[in-house]
């Protein structure tokens, strides 16, 4: 999470939500995590991925929100951003969320490939910000490397057959049960 301040074009989201310990969380690791109301996600425009800028307990944020498999996001809070808070597992906290138009940082291994594929990098570079969130968010969501790296081929082959979407993925998890918020302590 990169510190930034509110943007000034977005429509601003206001709630208040619970600080989370994750369950299982190894002696060291200090970040905790929170779901947002299902009414405050509703205001994003995707039930993915969603990129977002904003404020917990008036400390500045940028982060992506994962989807929560509930047709919600959730929000994993760095020791950092917690500490600038001044909060912990188990508070009550106020956030105020944007949605961001900022471009996706895209994964070394993908940069590769679109490197060495210049029909597939054209076609990357003709999509919108939300279309390369969804191809990197589905890339990113492969269980294993083999799966990474099938993805990463078929992207760079559908891209260059002009493909702008990716097919069939569900982007909320909500029907694969793909996707889901960490258990809390």
């Amino acid at each position: 999470m990169i510190p930034r301040s509110m943007p000034k074009t977005s429509a601003r989201i206001r709630f208040s939500a619970t600080l989370h310990r994750p369950a299982g969380n190894a002696p060291g690791e200090a970040w905790t995590f929170l779901v947002l109301p299902k009414a405050a996600s509703a205001q994003l425009p995707s039930r993915g991925l969603a990129l977002v800028e904003g404020t917990l307990n008036g400390a500045p944020f940028e982060a992506a929100l994962d989807p929560d498999g509930q047709k919600s996001h959730w929000l994993k809070v760095s020791r950092k951003l917690g500490a600038a808070a001044g909060a912990t597992a188990g508070d009550t906290v106020t956030l105020e969320l944007a949605h961001s138009d900022r471009e996706p940082t895209v994964p070394a291994d993908l940069q590769q490939a679109l490197a060495a594929a210049p029909k597939a990098r054209a076609g990357w570079a003709d999509l919108t910000v939300g279309a390369r969130t969804d191809w990197i968010h589905w890339i990113i969501s492969a269980k294993s490397e083999k799966t990474r790296a099938s993805r990463i081929a078929g992207a760079c082959d559908m891209l260059a057959k002009g493909k702008r979407r990716v097919c069939c993925f569900d982007r909320s998890g909500f029907y694969s049960k793909s996707f889901s918020a960490p258990k809390a302590e």
